[in-house]
């Protein structure tokens, strides 16, 4: 077997992997006297910060390298960019909204409660035009859904390109969403039951717009105003967004403004010459929604190595799909070759990210390690040479193929391929 690395070796060192790579810490031992216990420590001999020191807390100064990152040389402005969720940094499955990635046509608007307006109109029997506070006093739900941009491990087509999961698959987070469902606006607006699409757009300059099925618009869409609890952030579509469960990103119109009811898709820019699947003889195939079974190792990973030598090792990542509940991942260590089942921290949820561990021993060999996905439906995560027999190498969306990382002896991983 061949190993091809990645050919962006100026990302191998960034973020975590700087912060003793390669080190090998003694695993928990009987130990006498040592000083972090027996004797008094600064953070002990005085008084901490009051309840009010900071009144919306950020995380402590220690955890500052969690961040969002973006790559300067995948766009030439980041007004019309994305950046990536530190996937490898977080455990469990929420993720925070204040290092959830960011994606925008136009960049994030400034567009206060008091100045939202969402217009239904089309084939409805009542034209209507609600305000934030309208949205408020109808029955609200909650539900965990994942949101991942199309291009997510795009780059990753045509072989190993990003040097840390954070890069080649955190376009996605996995946030609990508190909103009205879509069906609900609809039928106050009286729409036309024979109707087939609606047409959802934004309200900054880009006026990102995308048609959905009726069928989907009256399944489980809804119009969201709460993540995690609190209010979504600017980047998030501050104050109201649409959520699209299991289905790309860029149908979950941020700033939504404008709901039309319609009987044809509106065949945008967003869903014709963007967001469709080129093929290996050129054609272009549309309305690919659905996100499919998909599974990455967050740690060991270029930016999560191992620093504690060998001993118990727990491998960690994430798994999720849009077809329905994850309900088994598979782990390897030798690129393919044999698989152990992980185990996932809670049984699967509808659309929803899914943490899956492998406890192990590690013995200093190097690993080719892989996750691999299966949902409710059957589907069963491919390889990216199965995809390819398909696609070819020229696409930029929808790429769930299996991901490798080469970890070395010295604990350190690398993004590459297999053939």
């Amino acid at each position: 077997m061949t190993l091809k690395p990645s050919r962006r070796a100026f990302l191998r060192g960034s973020a975590a992997a700087a912060a003793g790579a390669g080190a090998l810490a003694t695993s928990a031992r009987a130990q006498s006297a040592d000083p972090l216990i027996t004797e008094v420590q600064p953070w002990a001999s005085g008084l901490g910060d009051g309840v009010d020191a900071t009144p919306y807390s950020l995380p402590i100064r220690f955890e500052a390298d969690v961040i969002r990152r973006n790559v300067e040389w995948l766009t030439a402005d980041t007004i019309s960019s994305i950046n990536f969720t530190p996937i490898h940094a977080l455990d469990g499955t929420i993720t925070p909204q204040g290092c959830a990635f960011e994606r925008h046509h136009s960049g994030a608007i400034e567009l206060r409660k008091q100045d939202y307006r969402l217009m239904i109109n089309g084939l409805v029997d009542r034209p209507l035009v609600f305000t934030y506070e309208d949205l408020e006093r109808f029955p609200r739900e909650n539900h965990v859904y994942f949101c991942e941009c199309a291009a997510n491990s795009g780059m990753e087509w045509a072989g190993a390109q990003l040097n840390g999961a954070q890069f080649t698959h955190g376009m996605i987070h996995n946030m609990e969403y508190t909103g009205v469902p879509l069906r609900t606006l609809l039928e106050e607006a009286g729409f036309d039951a024979s109707a087939k699409w609606v047409y959802v757009e934004g309200a900054d300059a880009s006026s990102n717009g995308r048609s959905i099925p009726m069928e989907k618009a009256l399944d489980d869409v809804f119009v969201a105003f709460k993540a995690n609890g609190e209010a979504l952030r600017k980047e998030h579509g501050y104050p109201v967004r649409l959520v699209v469960p299991g289905w790309e990103g860029n149908m979950w119109i941020k700033w939504l403004r404008r709901i039309e009811v319609l009987n044809a898709p509106v065949e945008s820019r967003e869903e014709t010459s963007k967001y469709t699947d080129t093929l290996a003889d050129g054609t272009s195939r549309k309305w690919t929604w659905e996100m499919d079974a998909k599974s990455v190792i967050t740690s060991p990973s270029p930016q999560s190595p191992i620093t504690h030598g060998t001993g118990p090792l727990v491998i960690t990542g994430l798994a999720w799909s849009g077809r329905g509940a994850i309900t088994r991942v598979d782990v390897s260590k030798d690129g393919g070759i044999t698989w152990e089942t992980a185990r996932l921290a809670k049984p699967g949820e509808r659309m929803a990210m899914s943490r899956f561990y492998l406890d192990t021993d590690w013995d200093g060999s190097e690993m080719l390690l892989q996750a691999r996905a299966m949902d409710e439906t059957g589907y069963i995560q491919p390889t990216k040479d199965q995809l390819r027999e398909v696609r070819g190498e020229n696409s930029i969306y929808h790429n769930n193929g299996i991901q490798t990382w080469w970890v070395k002896p010295n604990g350190e991983a690398e993004n590459v391929e297999i053939s």
